[in-house]
């Protein structure tokens, strides 16, 4: 693959799960435009990433944003056409990334593109949303679910059609497919969000002049082990 640009933001990451999502991407042929932003206290998993020939980085904890908008920024300068935002938490079969490619190439008015999200279960993953409201991300993480189900429902699209696609102003942080276009005309990660709301506000001016679509075309594995719940200072989505 050529113009694809992915940046994989870890903290205190364990190094096989780093491996395995290398070498997912290096499987779909993107190898010199790969960028592992480590924003933990030491720089231990530099030998992981020497290990793909992936470049490495390792900054001060400003959070999801900052971090991706290091890779995001040199993405750019290399004028490089699409830029995938990832956590290591992310693995898949086959080449997803380029058939997720060749989805944006035959459509130019999409600004981003995520493909189906299952956990390792097989279980699916609702990474596709409606904008949320302060209450919405307030009882997802405080009250129970047996008090909010049938809103946060309808937050997540539970009842949509996840085998169709369809455009939505929020997708989930965790594996965002952008057109650099968009980042250019709409901004990167606003920086002044730590953690949680950088997805939602890039996704959301992005919706604006461009389609933000879920594809069920490719699906990808999304472990999702709440690690930003366990340590708010790891600033992954």
């Amino acid at each position: 693959m050529k113009n694809v640009g992915v940046s994989i933001l870890v903290h205190g990451t364990n190094p096989d799960e780093l491996r395995k999502a290398l070498g997912c991407v290096a499987a779909s042929g993107v190898v010199n435009t790969v960028w592992v932003i480590d924003n933990s206290d030491d720089d231990s998993l530099r030998g992981v990433a020497r290990e793909f020939g992936t470049e490495y980085r390792h900054v001060e904890n400003r959070g999801f944003g900052a971090g991706h908008n290091v890779a995001i920024r040199e993405s750019l300068a290399r004028d490089l056409k699409y830029h995938i935002v990832m956590n290591a938490d992310v693995c898949w079969e086959g080449d997803v990334l380029s058939a997720l490619q060749a989805y944006m190439d035959a459509n130019p008015d999409v600004g981003i593109v995520m493909p189906k999200v299952r956990y390792p279960d097989g279980d699916l993953q609702y990474a596709c949303r409606m904008l949320p409201t302060p209450y919405d991300l307030f009882a997802k993480r405080f009250l129970p679910g047996c008090l909010t189900r049938c809103r946060m429902e309808r937050y997540l699209l539970a009842d949509a059609d996840h085998d169709r696609p369809f455009n939505v102003p929020y997708l989930l942080g965790s594996f965002l497919f952008f057109r650099s276009d968009a980042l250019r005309q709409e901004g990167l990660f606003d920086e002044r969000f730590f953690m949680y709301p950088e997805d939602i506000d890039i996704t959301r001016r992005i919706h604006r002049a461009w389609r933000t679509m879920f594809w069920p075309g490719v699906t990808i594995v999304h472990a999702h082990a709440a690690a930003s719940r366990r340590d708010r200072k790891s600033g992954s989505a």
